[in-house]
């Protein structure tokens, strides 16, 4: 398939086009960094909702409805939010192809921090839950597709393996791009020297929700030293793992790496990672019997990249993701 590698699964035989990265962008890091800092796309007209969680919080959606009866639901990555320009150029890309949007915020990404003593985390597969069954509570749509960046696509996946007893049936297929399939693994890498910028920036979002719950929770969110924290071990130590039920920072990562859990998947999905993404490791492309799964590497892309410079300003995930949606969509 020339730079677009099919490790698994048996539904590549749909037309996906290879990726083939600007010229200009001819580094990792910059395929990584440029979408992130100079990609501009139009704000989508959303609807705000706020809804509440069962355990007394609450979520911030941001609707795209246009009255279709298919919805995709977007999940952003870690630190990201429904307003991040990969989020938008997707919700303007499925929106224009026929199905309206959902993009959700994890909490404390909405603008406001949460009121539980909580973070967002990758095993946070009620939330999840929670949002799919209120679009589908709403009666307006007989199909729903995920779709998930990076830590999103981690949940989106990690849900619909642990938890297939609970995905509705309405939820006909996932589409995920840069993901961390091996937590282990991509917090190894992350920690590595020639991220450290990438790690920096993390500590720094993730810092500031920290300093914010500790004005009502000082116990559960101590900030003494927090300058001193370098890795995500150091941080899933000392927050994620106590705060959601983990022994520890490494019982958090085997317990909500999706590589675990792509066996039980029931519906087609898609796991779309770069072979030269910066924060995946190797184990974060992984091999799958299930012919539910398959895995898709182009050589290039970068971490939720795959830029494109053409006049209609969609990339090329956009472009691909609804090309699969049309498929699930007549499916």
């Amino acid at each position: 398939m020339n730079n677009v590698e099919k490790e698994s699964g048996q539904m590549t035989t749909l037309p996906i086009r290879d990726y083939r990265r600007p010229f200009l962008l001819c580094h990792p890091h910059l395929e990584t960094i440029y979408p992130s800092l100079l990609r501009r796309v139009p704000p989508p007209p959303y609807r705000r909702e706020r809804i509440d969680t069962p355990d007394d919080d609450f979520l911030d959606l941001d609707w795209l409805q246009t009255g279709h009866e298919k919805l995709v639901i977007i999940s952003h990555g870690l630190e990201g939010d429904s307003s991040r320009a990969y989020v938008t150029g997707m919700a303007r890309a499925c929106n224009s192809s026929g199905w309206d949007v959902l993009a959700w915020n994890f909490r404390g990404c909405g603008g406001e921090i949460n009121r539980r003593p909580r973070l967002t985390h990758n095993g946070a597969t009620g939330d999840l839950d929670t949002v799919i069954r209120h679009a589908i509570a709403s009666g307006h749509y007989r199909q729903v597709a995920l779709v998930g960046f990076s830590m999103g696509g981690n949940l989106s996946l990690v849900y619909l393996g642990r938890e297939a007893q609970m995905v509705p049936q309405e939820v006909v297929g996932t589409i995920t791009f840069s993901v961390p399939c091996d937590l282990a693994g991509a917090s190894q890498r992350l920690a590595a020297p020639g991220n450290a910028i990438y790690m920096r920036r993390f500590l720094r979002l993730m810092g500031h929700k920290v300093h914010l719950q500790a004005r009502r929770y000082p116990q559960e969110f101590p900030t003494d030293g927090y300058e001193n924290l370098r890795t995500f071990a150091d941080f899933d130590n000392r927050y994620t793992a106590p705060l959601h039920g983990f022994r520890n920072a490494e019982d958090y990562w085997a317990q909500c790496s999706s590589h675990s859990y792509l066996d039980r998947v029931r519906i087609p999905t898609w796991i779309i990672n770069a072979r030269n993404d910066p924060f995946l490791s190797p184990a974060c492309f992984p091999a799958s019997d299930n012919p539910n799964v398959t895995l898709l590497v182009p050589r290039h892309g970068g971490h939720c990249g795959f830029s494109s410079f053409d006049h209609e300003g969609a990339y090329w995930s956009e472009v691909t993701t609804v090309r699969l949606l049309d498929h699930l969509g007549t499916s």
